[in-house]
């Protein structure tokens, strides 16, 4: 089996069987990442870029590592010490690394639809590492992945995206990719953290977190964006904690059944308590982990089936 596609610059419009071979893809190098050699020589030969305009942690290590695992060779950008402080432009910058002969470029920036303009400017595969407010498709297929090998299933279950929903790129790929996959798809935040309109992509919105927690089976709980002045849509974070926090007492009130997620870097006492953070409850680990399987299956799909 192939993708259908070339690029993975978001979840909305993928295939639902296009979602499902990655999954199922993952799950094979999910095992590789157990064994004593973590390596495979799948795409040796094949160069890969990754472009990172803005800052990142858990994505550009859980991509560079990805590639290591599967034996490609790897070119990192930063705009620190690149050619743009000199005020080369981006289309300049990427055409000048594509005459470099390479196949593959993950792409993350501020600003959305960069991934979609790399499509008309270069020949390699593109992937979306998150852009602006747009999407962030490897992370929304991560937290699938991480559900289905919690519960075994994405089919009929209830998920609820809990946070910041609108600075969010990690909340819409969960949507479109949930939605596609058959689950029933909720947010919960206050009013002025929703983009208007929000139930137009199906899902049903929730303002008081006890209700979202006792009717779901799933909370992805998204951090509150301070650095895309996110702050400014509350009165404070101790109020947002008080009356959307994810905290003990919440889930002891209302789901003792209840799988939380959380997509990093974590606010801790802010939209969840350190006790859940740390607790039973939560797989925020094995979505690191997991990030490094979907990436690695990202990568091998696109770079060998295309």
């Amino acid at each position: 089996m192939s993708l259908n596609i070339k690029h993975l610059l978001g979840l909305k419009d993928v295939p639902k069987n296009d979602i499902q071979l990655i999954l199922d893809t993952a799950t094979t190098f999910r095992e590789v990442l157990e064994r004593p050699i973590k390596k495979v020589p799948t795409l040796k030969g094949t160069t890969i870029v990754n472009l990172f305009y803005e800052n990142s942690t858990r994505t550009r290590l859980s991509f560079e590592l990805a590639e290591k695992r599967l034996s490609a060779d790897t070119l990192n950008f930063t705009t620190s010490n690149s050619s743009t402080k000199k005020g080369e432009t981006f289309k300049d910058t990427v055409r000048n690394i594509e005459a470099m002969k390479i196949d593959m470029i993950v792409v993350r920036h501020q600003s959305a639809g960069v991934p979609h303009y790399l499509t008309k400017i270069s020949n390699a595969s593109i992937i979306n590492a998150g852009d602006g407010r747009h999407e962030h498709p490897t992370q929304a297929l991560l937290d699938m992945y991480s559900i289905r090998e919690k519960i075994g299933k994405l089919n009929n279950l209830n998920v609820c995206i809990v946070g910041d929903i609108s600075h969010s790129r990690v909340a819409l790929s969960n949507i479109f990719g949930l939605i596609t996959m058959g689950a029933k798809v909720s947010v919960c935040a206050p009013p002025t953290m929703l983009p208007k309109n929000i139930e137009q992509f199906g899902v049903k919105i929730f303002h008081d977190i006890n209700k979202a927690v006792a009717e779901n089976d799933v909370v992805n709980v998204l951090r509150i964006q301070l650095e895309r002045d996110a702050g400014n849509t509350i009165p404070s974070l101790r109020e947002y904690h008080n009356y959307f926090g994810i905290t003990g007492d919440v889930i002891e009130r209302n789901n003792k059944d209840i799988l939380i997620l959380h997509p990093g870097p974590i606010n801790r006492g802010v939209e969840i308590s350190s006790e859940v953070a740390d607790g039973p409850y939560q797989i925020i680990l094995d979505q690191v982990t997991n990030g490094v399987a979907i990436r690695m299956a990202v990568l091998y799909l696109l770079g060998t089936m295309n």
